[in-house]
């Protein structure tokens, strides 16, 4: 895991996770990685970050 000061090559608005930084919108995390929800990957929905670890910050998406 990264510093606190978060990846600014990893952009994320989900708050609720516990690698989001809170005030940059960045992931603390080195490197993250994305993993399909379905066996067909056809659209943006069918992907997801495999690496999401729901935090402290309370269970809301709180995506923006």
């Amino acid at each position: 895991m990264a510093d606190n000061h978060g990846n600014p090559s990893i952009k994320c608005s989900v708050r609720s996770c516990a690698y989001h930084t809170g005030k940059t919108d960045m992931c603390t995390l080195n490197a993250i990685q994305v993993g399909c929800t379905q066996n067909n990957v056809a659209k943006c929905d069918c992907t997801e970050c495999a690496s999401f670890k729901l935090g402290d910050h309370g269970t809301s998406c709180d995506c923006h």
